[in-house]
């Protein structure tokens, strides 16, 4: 969590989440032009603001609780900008699929990589701890697998759809998933995600109570930003991707890079001060609470609305999951890795994205 603020809240932190809130309210639902890409830059600004103050909160509880606070954050976020989307576009049964396999490939393969290569470029074999690593893949693989891979070959609905006794069964499982990860994290092995420091190294001051509780309610209030900015942005967004003639999948990468871009940024940062510990656990804390929270709270939705979730994946993109996951198992099951596993964890992602495009 360096670099975060500890003495003061920058001023425009506090002024893009209000002023997020006042223009998405002003604005309504914007299509194509100007309008739409000054929203963004707010939205984009809001999302950064959440992110800082999700950190000065971070510092002040301490790890691992500080990625978690960030990881919850960000997942807000998430389900926030597919709920206004579903809410706000034309039907989009895909869309949550779409995101939530997004953003496990961009975290898995593509934060990691990057976050592996800066680490590795500094000290050669970057260390972690490998317990913490597994802990977060042994929850990530079964959830993936439930989520975007057996609707396919489950034979109570046809296609990439689960029935909604089987949708309620697998949120249940994910939600049951979680809450035990999180019990693990914070409670009997929180020692598997502490960050692996060299003699002297050593975080910053933890902010004051005060700067802690007012660092709280903006990060809130920047939160009701992003989601109202999104719902507001949501017409201009699906009007861009018919226009470009993309698959309608990119919708979903695209909720994915808004959502990952303040955890990455974090990420980094920590990659590059040498606690890859902490880079894993914003990385990977992302993709484990992207499916244990967003699944069950768009399902409710899913409900609500009478809007069918189709969930299943492409077989190539099976594959390609099934791949992912071998590779990370062997990048995380040593404690120790290099140059060469964040390049190969980047050719992934780049085969990912690509495939949306050209599937």
């Amino acid at each position: 969590m360096a670099g975060a603020p500890t003495d003061r809240i920058p001023l425009h932190t506090i002024i893009l989440p209000v002023l997020g809130v006042a223009a998405a309210l002003a604005a309504g639902k914007a299509g194509l032009g100007l309008m739409a890409l000054a929203l963004v830059v707010v939205l984009l600004g809001s999302v950064l603001a959440a992110v800082h103050h999700a950190e000065v909160v971070a510092l002040r509880v301490g790890e691992p609780y500080g990625t978690l606070v960030l990881a919850l954050a960000v997942t807000v976020i998430e389900a926030g900008l597919i709920i206004s989307l579903m809410l706000g576009g034309d039907p989009n049964p895909g869309l949550m699929r779409d995101s939530v396999h997004a953003a496990v490939m961009l975290v898995v393969h593509g934060l990691a990589g990057v976050c592996i290569v800066v680490a590795s470029w500094r000290n050669r074999d970057a260390e972690f701890r490998v317990d913490g690593a597994n802990s977060f893949l042994a929850v990530l693989i079964p959830m993936a697998v439930l989520v975007l891979v057996a609707p396919n070959h489950l034979a109570s609905a046809p296609g990439p759809y689960l029935s909604t006794i089987q949708l309620i069964f697998v949120s249940l499982v994910c939600i049951a998933l979680y809450g035990a990860f999180l019990f693990i994290q914070t409670n009997w092995h929180k020692d598997y995600f502490l960050p692996v420091l060299e003699a002297g190294e050593g975080g910053l001051e933890p902010p004051s109570g005060r700067l802690a509780f007012a660092s709280f309610a903006l990060m809130c209030v920047a939160l009701v930003a992003v989601v109202l900015l999104a719902k507001a942005l949501a017409p201009a967004l699906q009007e861009g991707v018919q226009a470009a003639g993309a698959p309608r999948a990119v919708v979903g990468v695209i909720v994915a890079a808004i959502v990952l871009m303040p955890e990455s940024a974090a990420a980094i940062r920590a990659a590059a001060q040498n606690r890859l510990q902490s880079s894993i656990n914003l990385a990977l804390g992302s993709a484990v609470a992207c499916i244990g929270l967003t699944v069950p709270a768009v399902a409710m939705v899913s409900f609500w609305i009478d809007q069918p979730l189709a969930l299943g994946i492409a077989e190539g993109q099976e594959v390609l999951l099934a791949l992912s996951f071998a590779v990370a198992i062997i990048t995380y099951g040593t404690g120790r890795t290099n140059l060469l596993c964040g390049i190969v964890h980047l050719v992934l992602a780049a085969t990912y994205v690509f495939s949306v495009f050209a599937p």
